[in-house]
């Protein structure tokens, strides 16, 4: 059963910056697609970033040029870094985990609030 554990989220005013990280428990890590997804109170989830095995990115329109997708395959990590963060960053962030041709898993979703 893979397991993947969000941290890093909390309370941040306008302008700062957070870095949450997913650790999975997954033995093939390093060839697994990781995203990152985020829910708003009452909107649907959306895609927001994600990382391939070969460390190719994607990022939505909302959060390319400050937010930052990397991983750590020795450390079985996945790490967003967020910069210039305003209220309409303000979700339920939750990381994604995915073979090619298999299910995939989510992680519990970790809190980031963004208010003066």
């Amino acid at each position: 059963q893979v397991q993947l554990v969000e941290s890093g989220g909390g309370l941040v005013q306008p302008g700062g910056s957070l870095r949450l990280s997913c650790a999975a428990s997954e033995s093939r890590f390093s060839s697994a697609t990781m995203g990152w997804y985020r829910q708003a109170p009452g909107n649907q989830r959306e895609f927001v970033a994600l990382i391939t095995s070969d460390f190719r990115t994607t990022y939505a329109d909302s959060v390319k040029g400050r937010f930052t997708i990397s991983r750590d395959n020795a450390k079985n990590t996945v790490y967003l870094v967020m910069n210039s963060l305003n209220a309409d960053d303000t979700a339920v962030y939750y990381c994604n985990l995915v073979h090619l041709g298999a299910p995939d898993y989510w992680g519990q979703g970790t809190q980031v609030t963004v208010s003066s």
